[in-house]
């Protein structure tokens, strides 16, 4: 395999391209650096999704956070202490509305992010700074059974009558390749590819207390501008994960996650990379009403590899909400 060549400094202080590395050694670093950028599967560690909604409910939101990744390379390619800072936000919109006589929800995310990556190699520091926006995602869920479509005092009536309750729903969530994207680059915050995710969730209400379970598959499109002009095909990643929710005061709530991540092996120009990705998350997550109509959301997540590449990573988000009916 050729040896990497040294980073040469770019013209801006602090700005240092990952670049002018040749044949193999270049392909592993390009594979890795897409295995350790998943930000997919810790944003997705979501509580309260299949929670039963008002009829005619309408939330927008914005999260802001930050995110710290300690990033694993193969050791034959001389990448040592590679790490990346992050900072995340977005807007968000939720919709709920009736569909064949049970609850549905649309949801739309626009996240952006401005970051930096550095590490070492051979013994040389480089570094690379990005911002800008992430793919952004479209989901639609529908309640199958548990959760019927009311609005106002039916809604109401209808919790107050049911403290013990199961709900089952499915739902497509669809991300959209519309990120920035260059495929000169070797870090891009879009991925320049559809992912479609169809889900199944089951969550279950005993009093202030919900569990909820949900299981879902990445199915990924095509990049056919991977890195000047490869071709870029993965296996479904297959993620489930599950909350423990409860409501202590009106409005207020926590929870405890847990999730788990496997498959997703790559190809390049239809060759397998046996890189399976393997990795576990966590958090925790405290609701905090503000009146009637406004809430804030903590959260804390957590991941880690199971593999020896890849990456660890901590972050931070907190998110406003405001709602209406109409």
């Amino acid at each position: 395999m050729a040896r990497p060549e040294r980073i040469p400094r770019a013209a801006g202080p602090g700005r240092i391209e990952w670049s002018i590395m040749h044949g193999l050694a270049i392909r592993i670093v390009l594979l890795t650096l897409l295995a350790v950028w998943r930000p997919a599967a810790a944003q997705d560690l979501e509580p309260r999704r299949w929670s039963h909604l008002p009829t005619g409910l309408n939330v927008f939101g914005v999260t802001a956070g930050a995110s710290d990744l300690d990033i694993y390379f193969d050791p034959v390619l001389r990448i040592e202490d590679a790490e990346a800072r992050l900072y995340l936000g977005g807007l968000g919109f939720v919709r709920a509305f009736g569909l064949f006589g049970q609850s549905a929800r649309f949801d739309l995310k626009v996240p952006y992010a401005a970051g930096r990556w550095a590490g070492l190699l051979d013994g040389e520091s480089a570094s690379v700074r990005r911002r800008g926006f992430l793919d952004p995602r479209l989901r639609f869920s529908l309640n199958l059974f548990g959760a019927p479509a009311l609005a106002g005092g039916e809604y109401l009536a209808f919790r107050q009558q049911h403290p013990v309750n199961t709900t089952v729903g499915v739902a497509l969530e669809v991300t959209l390749p519309a990120g920035d994207y260059n495929d000169t680059k070797l870090i891009n915050l879009g991925n320049n590819r559809w992912v479609a995710r169809p889900q199944l969730g089951i969550l279950h209400q005993r009093g202030p207390w919900q569990f909820e379970l949900t299981g879902s598959v990445f199915i990924y499109g095509e990049n056919d501008a991977f890195w000047n002009g490869n071709r870029l095909t993965q296996d479904p990643l297959y993620f489930a994960q599950g909350h423990v929710v409860y409501a202590f005061r009106p409005g207020w709530w926590c929870s405890l996650s847990g999730g788990y991540a496997f498959g997703a092996e790559k190809e390049v120009n239809a060759i397998p990379k046996n890189d399976d990705w393997r990795s576990v998350y966590g958090s925790v997550s405290l609701g905090i009403p503000l009146g009637q109509r406004q809430a804030l959301k903590l959260a804390w997540v957590w991941g880690g590899t199971n593999v020896s590449t890849g990456s660890d990573s901590r972050n931070v988000i907190l998110g406003w909400t405001v709602n209406w009916d109409g």
